[in-house]
């Protein structure tokens, strides 16, 4: 349900169940930089009426999907507001403990989904906002809390905002919508780096990342943009010798470059924004694809290694013929692992796109057309090892998966130098999966939908983002015996963004944490999320710690205390939607299922209330 005129909900007790939604227009005097949040579903400042709140005084009753859909509005509003000095963090229940490590979670994701010209974005459209949590404290006294955000100054963001007003107008469309009242025909700006998608902290450097395009530095202290950085060698320079194959594809890619990076100022590779860390050799793994590959039946892969220096100590290339999106990967102590999202080319929206009616990504389509799915196993040391299978054939799992994220990966050798390759991840179907809807944002009305991500309920599943096992066995040749999937522990709630222990990256792990839906919610059963879930892979157990009764969740992180895998604490962000309010909430990772999991929830100030936050990382000060 969508309300016909922007409102106020004044609080009334007739009113128990309905969110109070968040002032649009008339808010009361506040600083420069310090102005309320926005809907993305609300009406824009030049629609009539739009200086006066409205009370809704004719509904009586209100039902779960009304109130669904406000409290979903809730995790997607605009935050204008950023920081300048870090602002205490006030604990509302529990305590930190003083032995708590001393570091920094920061967590990244979009800040601003409307302008103040009528357009609204999709949320994985807007631009980047870094949120840093800094806990400071010694051993034996009171941890400090303090909190921080601001938006990422890429190119776009200073094209896009007026510093002095504080007023916004999108000039790019972004990949997944379109502008109202937007330039049509070559003239309308589509890519725009918004660096919003992870946070890497690594040489003493701190980067915000996104799919397509370089990362930003970032300064750590003050979250200051430092500008867009070139970390591989060779970044600009534009291949034209062309694949082995030297087939239509080259000369595909040879047509297509030209457009690409003149006239869509797309970068020459693309650097996707999950990177990897190999615990046992210390270092970082990222991964970058040609920027033409997206609209190409050939993928061209680059793997490169970092070490504790960021020098770069391993590169690997590897052309795939087969058309393919990748946001997240695997690796085990000798293998690249590519789960392989299959798309194809839809020419009518190529050419809609192209001309500013549609977005950019309906140029693509899921594409189905396996009943299997491909997952390539590409050698990460290939003059170290004798490996005898063609990596370009991939192992088919028996399932028709989406890969959402991966949470670990590691392989086990027996006595006959068989191995046997484990990976654990979240998936979803292809039935489920819609490259134009994600997370309900409708590019034709410009609103957020919360249904889209619930279609199937409780029905099937196996259709929604859920978490499994993948068991691959290999002979001492390399030769696939089996491959396996089913679902990791029996867990069958709608699951996703898994995360472990860092110290167990790349080997084998016993407990995997994630995101999960409890179910309770009628019109939300699937999402958004609203638990933590801990399974022990080893014992086949499960525990969750809920938040509550509209209060919604994102990425859970993990901070190790001590030597024990579990031993540790849980880091979440909680979205009170009742309240308004966003908590910063530690859990002690090995209570979760416990009445005493919660260690403390810390409230961030109301008027720096953010929108939800995609993925984390946790810098240690040692």
């Amino acid at each position: 349900m969508q309300a016909k005129y922007p409102f106020q909900v004044i609080p009334k007790p007739i009113f128990p169940s309905l969110t109070n939604i968040p002032p649009v227009h008339g808010p009361p005097p506040s600083p420069r930089l310090l102005k309320p949040p926005r809907a993305i579903s609300n009406s824009t400042p030049n629609e009539p009426d739009s200086s006066t709140p409205v009370t809704i005084s004719t509904l009586q009753v209100v039902n779960d999907s009304v109130a669904a859909f406000w409290d979903y509005q809730f995790l997607f509003v605009s935050q204008r507001s950023e920081t300048n000095e870090p602002v205490a963090l006030q604990v509302v229940e529990g305590a930190v403990p003083p032995e708590f490590p001393s570091g920094t979670y920061y967590l990244a994701g979009p800040g601003l989904f409307r302008d103040d010209h009528g357009s609204t974005l999709h949320p994985l459209d807007g631009h980047g906002y870094l949120r840093a949590f800094s806990f400071d404290g010694v051993n034996g006294d009171e941890v400090h809390v303090k909190f921080m955000a601001k938006y990422v100054k890429t190119e776009a963001q200073m094209e896009e905002h007026d510093p002095v007003t504080n007023t916004w107008r999108f000039r790019h469309r972004g990949l997944f919508s379109v502008l109202k009242r937007g330039q049509k025909v070559w003239k309308t700006k589509v890519m725009k780096n918004v660096a919003n998608t992870t946070v890497l902290s690594w040489g003493g450097r701190l980067f915000c990342l996104w799919d397509g395009g370089e990362p930003y530095e970032i300064e750590s202290g003050t979250l200051d943009t430092v500008g867009k950085v070139k970390l591989m060698d060779g970044w600009d320079s534009v291949v034209e010798g062309g694949s082995d194959y030297g087939d239509v594809w080259d000369i595909a890619a040879r047509l297509l470059k030209p457009i690409l990076y003149g006239v869509f100022k797309m970068p020459v590779k693309r650097l996707l924004s999950h990177y990897k860390f190999d615990a046992r050799k210390n270092r970082l793994l990222m991964m970058s694809c040609n920027a033409e590959d997206v609209l190409l039946a050939r993928n061209n892969f680059t793997f490169y290694e970092f070490d504790s220096n960021f020098k770069q100590v391993g590169k690997n290339e590897f052309i795939i013929p087969d058309h393919l999106m990748i946001h997240d990967w695997a690796f085990t102590a000798t293998y690249y692992i590519l789960f392989a999202n299959r798309v194809k080319l839809d020419v009518a929206g190529v050419v809609t796109s192209l001309c500013g009616f549609t977005p950019t990504i309906t140029a693509l389509s899921v594409n189905p057309s396996k009943d299997t799915s491909p997952i390539y196993l590409l050698p990460r040391f290939p003059n170290e090892v004798n490996y005898s299978r063609d990596w370009r054939v991939p192992i088919e799992a028996p399932s028709q998966l989406w890969l959402l994220h991966v949470g670990n990966a590691y392989e086990n050798l027996d006595e006959n130098w068989n191995s046997e390759i484990q990976i654990h991840a979240s998936v979803c179907s292809y039935k489920w999966f819609t490259l134009q809807k994600l997370l309900g944002y409708d590019w034709q009305s410009g609103k957020l939908d919360p249904s889209i991500m619930n279609l199937y309920g409780n029905e099937s599943k196996a259709l929604l983002p859920h978490l499994v096992q993948v068991s691959i066995n290999l002979d001492v040749n390399g030769i696939c015996q089996s491959c396996g999937v089913e679902p990791l522990n029996k867990w069958n709630k709608s699951s996703d963004l898994p995360v472990i222990n860092p110290a167990f990256s790349g080997s084998k792990n016993k407990y995997m944490y994630a995101a999960a839906a409890s179910g309770s919610r009628s019109a939300l059963p699937n999402f958004p999320y609203d638990m933590v879930v801990k399974l022990n892979v080893s014992t086949k157990s499960v525990h969750t710690w809920s938040a509550g009764s509209r209060r919604f969740i994102g990425e859970p992180a993990f901070i190790a205390k001590g030597s024990e895998e579990d031993d540790g604490y849980i880091l979440v962000v909680e979205y009170a939607v009742a309240v308004q309010r966003c908590y910063l909430v530690i859990l002690d990772s090995q209570k979760i299922g416990a009445a005493d999991a919660l260690v403390a929830r810390l409230e961030v100030p109301k008027h720096l209330n953010f929108p939800f936050g995609f993925h984390g990382f946790w810098a240690s000060d040692e």
